[in-house]
């Protein structure tokens, strides 16, 4: 598998496994059975793309390195501080927009510095990039 395309499933995984982390983190908190409602579609979605990225890297992209380990404890502990001073629908719905808006942001570096990855590769991560704009756009009814 060429290199291009290697970090493009892997930065679709890792974003993945971020959007994970963090819909687990905040579902404690949420009382809003319609919000509720939106983060098990949107896990199921996560899931659904972090699955293939794994097959289509042939499992390379499964395993975790110690830099992301210690993005996903930064997020844990940026999110446990936030909720714990306003634990409602309204920054809920920010911290999944900030991170969202990340994703975007990351995917589409990623995907301008490799544009020779397999088209599958290209697939996957402008689907990751789509999911994450709309996340953004429906979390905007919560604030």
């Amino acid at each position: 598998m060429d290199q291009q395309t290697m970090e493009l499933l892997k930065e679709c995984s890792q974003g993945c496994k971020m959007a994970l982390n963090s819909i687990e983190q905040i579902s404690e908190y949420v009382k809003d059975t319609k919000l509720k409602n939106v983060f098990k579609e949107y896990r199921d979605k996560y899931r659904k793309m972090e699955d293939e990225s794994i097959q289509l890297s042939g499992g390379c992209v499964q395993q975790e390195t110690t830099s992301d380990k210690m993005a996903e404890a930064f997020s844990w502990v940026t999110a446990e501080v936030k909720l714990r001073l306003k634990d409602d629908n309204t920054q809920i719905a920010k911290m999944m927009m900030d991170g969202g808006n990340m994703g975007v942001k990351s995917i589409a570096e990623k995907l301008n510095q490799c544009p020779d990855a397999s088209r599958e590769s290209i697939s996957l991560a402008k689907k990751f990039e789509k999911c994450n704009e709309k996340l953004v756009e429906e979390m905007k009814q919560f604030i």
